[in-house]
């Protein structure tokens, strides 16, 4: 194994991921919604590239991933209850 000099670092992918998962909870039904969309974008590109060495953020994406899902049924049953 080839040890490098440089620390790594987290990526801006598993950064913005978890962000837009947090913020998912935080905003109404149609919000909420894009934020999970984007969240789940961001944490499989997270996952993708936190293989290389110089990355880190697996798990941080991971959870991210989860978090949009969990943020997709919270919009939508945020939209159903608004609706009634």
């Amino acid at each position: 194994m080839k040890e490098s000099s440089k620390p790594a670092v987290f990526s801006i992918a598993s950064i913005l991921s978890i962000a837009a998962a947090i913020g998912s909870f935080m905003t109404g039904a149609f919000f909420g919604l894009v934020l999970a969309i984007v969240a789940i974008f961001f944490g499989a590109i997270g996952v993708l590239m936190s293989f290389a060495d110089s990355r880190r953020g697996g798990i941080v994406s991971v959870l991210a991933v989860v978090g949009g899902v969990l943020g997709i049924v919270a919009a939508v049953v945020k939209a159903i209850l608004w609706i009634f």
